[in-house]
């Protein structure tokens, strides 16, 4: 009998997997069965991660801002893996910590390209062969910054509600199709993304959270798993929350 939420032969895509949230749950999937690509601008890291990975996993370059960079990888993976069965658009920014009076447009748009507009690129360019094989899942991590807004992160957490609503319409359009679409909206988590952040944005998101703590990478790579799986048919166009308790709604 196969164990639940098993992803034997199937093709995953995990953006920014070379390091923190995106390696664990890459790893977490080729555990499971998948070929996992390891999608990142830091090839060589990311390189590094899928020589460590079974079932033939390999890292491919991706510019997740650049629309062309993310429909080559789309390409690529197709060309050598004959499917994409899981899109993980993980990679993200943080962006600047400083009040909105002192963001400057470069700073906005950081943060629009490659939270926001890098998931809409991927998902395009996908969608076409997930469509035409009548089988997907795609999980978009977003965050409950997306949904609570923290300040001095506007336009983190600006483009992460974005994202979830972006997911929330996705899920939508392809619910008849055999393709899931769902989000995963992580508190504030253990990783090297947390040195972008001052030690007091740290504490105001820790302090709000009701099992006052970070969350684990693994805890986040859990959740994606589920909804990466088979086994989530009839869960789309939804948002997870993994906050220990922070969200309200």
């Amino acid at each position: 009998m196969a164990s639940y939420f098993d992803l034997t032969g199937q093709t995953a895509i995990v953006t920014g997997a070379a390091a923190g949230i995106g390696e664990v749950i890459a790893r977490r999937l080729a555990n499971s069965g998948a070929t996992v690509v390891i999608a990142d601008l830091n090839v060589t890291a990311g390189s590094e991660v899928a020589a460590s990975l079974p079932n033939h996993s390999f890292a491919l370059s991706l510019d997740v801002a650049s629309s062309e960079s993310c429909e080559k990888l789309i390409a690529d993976t197709i060309a050598r893996t004959g499917r994409v069965d899981i899109l993980v658009n993980n990679a993200g920014v943080a962006g600047k910590a400083a009040p909105i009076w002192e963001q400057t447009n470069d700073d906005w748009a950081l943060c629009v390209s490659v939270n926001l507009n890098g998931p809409f690129y991927l998902c395009r360019a996908v969608l076409p062969h997930m469509r035409e094989r009548k089988y997907g899942r795609i999980v978009n991590i977003a965050s409950i910054a997306g949904k609570e807004g923290n300040p001095n992160m506007s336009a983190y957490s600006a483009t992460k509600a974005g994202l979830i609503g972006f997911t929330k319409s996705l899920g939508k359009e392809v619910a008849q199709e055999g393709i899931c679409a769902n989000c995963v909206t992580p508190a504030v988590v253990r990783t090297k993304m947390l040195e972008q952040l001052t030690p007091a944005q740290v504490d105001y998101m820790t302090q709000r959270i009701p099992m006052r703590r970070t969350g684990e990478p693994e805890e986040i790579a859990a959740v994606v798993h589920f909804l990466a799986s088979p086994d989530a048919s009839f869960v789309t166009a939804q948002t997870y929350d993994a906050s220990g308790g922070r969200a309200t709604y």
